[in-house]
C-alpha cells in the first residue's frame, strides 16, 4: 500500500509540475516574445489552479516554467532509447527513440519558438535540451557495455546538440518539412555510420 500511495503522489506532483509548465508557456506564448515580463508568476499560479506557493516549490523562475516541458522530455531521452529492441543497431535505436521522443506528437511551433528564440530564455532553454545529456549517455553505455570512455557522453551530447539545431531549422520561416524528417537528418550528421 506505501508504493501505491508513493505512486500517487509521484503522479500527481508531475501533473501538478505539467499544470504549472503548461500554464506558463501559453501565457509566454500569449504575451509574445516582447511582452514575457509581464508573464507573473502569480498569474501562471492562477492559470494552473495552484498557489503562488506551490508554483515556487516546482519552479525557481519564469524561464524554467515555461521550459518544463522541454526539460521533462529531454529527462525521457534515455528511457526512450532503453525501450528500443536490442537487435537494432546503436544508430538505429538512437534515431528512432529521438525521433519518437521529439516528434511524437509534432512539436507545437509556437511554443518551440518561444523557448528556442527568445533571447531571456536563452540559457533556460539550452538547459532543457541539455538534460538529454546524462540520461542518453547512461543508455548509450549500457547498450554498447562501455562505461568507461568518453564514447557514450560525447555521443549523448551530439545528439542534444542534433536536436537543438533541427529545432532551430524547423522555425526557420518557409520551412515546411515535417520535424522527423529534419531530426532524422541532423541525426545522420552525428551518429556512427
Amino acid at each position: 500500500m506505501t508504493d501505491e500511495i508513493a505512486d500517487l503522489r509521484t503522479r500527481n506532483s508531475q501533473a501538478t509540475r505539467e499544470a504549472i509548465g503548461h500554464a506558463a508557456l501559453r501565457l509566454a506564448i500569449e504575451q509574445g516574445p516582447n511582452g514575457l515580463a509581464l508573464v507573473r508568476v502569480h498569474d501562471i499560479a492562477a492559470a494552473a489552479g495552484v498557489s503562488p506557493r506551490t508554483y515556487n516549490n516546482y519552479f525557481s523562475s519564469r524561464g524554467e516554467a515555461i521550459c518544463a516541458f522541454q526539460a521533462d522530455q529531454s529527462k525521457r531521452a534515455g528511457k526512450a532509447l532503453r525501450a528500443r529492441p536490442a537487435g537494432e543497431s546503436l544508430t538505429e535505436a538512437i534515431t528512432a527513440a529521438v525521433i519518437e521522443l521529439y516528434t511524437d506528437p509534432e512539436p507545437d511551433r509556437a511554443g518551440l519558438s518561444m523557448i528556442m528564440l527568445t533571447p531571456e530564455l536563452e540559457g533556460e532553454a539550452l538547459k532543457a535540451f541539455t538534460m538529454a545529456e546524462g540520461p542518453l549517455a547512461d543508455a548509450i553505455a549500457e547498450r554498447t557495455d562501455d562505461d568507461g570512455d568518453l564514447f557514450p557522453a560525447v555521443t549523448a551530447a551530439a545528439v542534444a546538440g542534433a536536436v537543438r539545431v533541427a529545432g532551430r531549422r524547423w522555425l526557420e520561416p518557409g520551412t515546411n518539412e515535417p520535424f522527423a524528417a529534419i531530426l532524422r537528418r541532423a541525426l545522420s550528421h552525428v551518429l556512427p555510420g
